[in-house]
């Protein structure tokens, strides 16, 4: 907070956010014994099914990089490449097994559980308001659930 006031500065309340936010993860993450990109895979293939190319999209990884990622998946029996519904092929699609499946969903519980502690001194109305204002910064950012990276700012 800036001195001799109790008005939080915005870049540092949304960078201290941002870092208990990160923290919270890599500790869940440790305790599941995934890394935080790992958890970002799970994530991404919850409802999805995409191709080595779209996850190094989203990933911001280079392909090799996300193939590596999804080959130490696979060997934990977390995720299966399958062939892809189109006519190519060639092209591969990842997707989660039943145990990748199992734990993304317990993963995404523990989430919620300890994101709600964070918040629970915010009545009702506050955390539905933060909610929507949380949407809102992350839409406009251009990062979206879907497989579109974000898009570049503009100047």
């Amino acid at each position: 907070m800036a001195a001799g006031t109790d008005t939080p500065n915005l870049t540092d309340a949304l960078v201290e956010l941002s870092f208990l936010i990160q923290a919270t993860l890599a500790r869940l993450a440790s305790e599941h014994d995934v890394s935080l990109i790992q958890v970002r895979l799970l994530g991404i293939l919850r409802d999805r099914e995409p191709g080595i190319v779209e996850l190094a999209d989203v990933l911001n990884l280079d392909k090799s990089s996300v193939s590596g990622l999804v080959d130490r998946a696979q060997r934990r029996g977390l995720v299966e490449r399958a062939s892809a519904k189109s006519t190519d092929g060639r092209a591969i699609r990842v997707l989660l097994t039943a145990h990748g499946r199992t734990m993304a969903s317990q993963f995404a519980e523990r989430v919620s559980e300890e994101l709600a502690e964070l918040v629970k001194d915010l009545s009702p109305t506050q955390r539905q308001r933060f909610a929507a204002q949380a949407a809102r910064i992350v839409t406009s950012s251009g990062m979206t659930r879907s497989l579109e990276p974000p898009r570049a700012p503009v100047s």
